[in-house]
């Protein structure tokens, strides 16, 4: 389950960083850097993941006209990211223009090259914000994220990032081979509020759901022993991977 768990290092300390990475070692492969350690300490910090042997889901949810966006997918190439993020609302032109840079700067080597993921309906929302928003969509929110991960994948990403709420619909819609990464996790015992999360599951119903991946940033960051919370929820994970099969 370790290749499934994404920890989310939404810190400003390099040194609490570091010995973050060190205290979980073997437990976790994935770290996701988003805008809070990037605005502090840029690509340093995707070097140093690398360094630790690490892989990076960059998080930056670009959203720009499709040359900047593109161009900026080719930096997260160069930083070695392993997943990009851009925004699925960014409309076609934009994604495949991700699509391609992608391709590009890795060479077509499909194998080794990052893998793009489109944002959908940012975990925080929920009906009633999406309503005030995007009161002139005639769509449910659930209904948008899906609409968005159909566009992501007509465009050719390799998958998207949506609450687990929505696992069930874009598998049905998109298929299997579809990545879909979720945020929006709390596991049942963490003690962790949702806080500013809105569409939340547990690790194991999201694993349940058919979660590729999992993100997890607070209740392992904040906690006051990260590794008994790690191992912990692993071993939910690990529940409810087994439950489905």
């Amino acid at each position: 389950m370790k290749d499934k768990l994404i920890v989310s290092l939404d810190l400003i300390d390099m040194s609490q960083i570091q010995a973050l990475v060190e205290k979980l070692n073997e437990r976790v492969l994935y770290y996701k850097i988003g805008a809070i350690p990037f605005t502090c300490f840029g690509p340093e910090i995707v070097a140093y993941l690398n360094q630790q042997g690490k892989k990076v889901m960059l998080d930056l949810k670009y959203h720009d006209i499709p040359n900047v966006v593109a161009r900026a997918c080719e930096g997260a190439i160069q930083m070695g990211a392993d997943l990009i993020t851009v925004h699925a609302s960014g409309g076609f032109s934009m994604l495949e223009e991700s699509v391609k840079a992608v391709l590009t700067g890795s060479g077509y080597e499909n194998a080794g090259k990052p893998r793009l993921l489109g944002i959908t309906v940012l975990t925080s929302i929920d009906e009633a914000y999406f309503s005030d928003l995007f009161g002139n969509i005639k769509r449910t929110l659930a209904e948008q994220v899906v609409f968005l991960a159909q566009l992501a994948r007509s465009a050719g990403l390799d998958g998207v990032v949506a609450s687990p709420r929505e696992i069930v619909p874009i598998r049905q819609c998109c298929g299997d081979d579809f990545l879909i990464v979720t945020p929006g996790i709390r596991p049942a015992e963490s003690g962790i509020a949702q806080d500013d999360q809105a569409r939340t599951m547990t690790p194991k119903e999201a694993i349940q759901a058919g979660a590729d991946y999992i993100v997890i940033g607070r209740p392992i960051v904040k906690a006051a022993d990260p590794v008994a919370a790690t191992e912990a929820i692993l071993k939910e994970m690990e529940h409810g991977y087994r439950e489905t099969t």
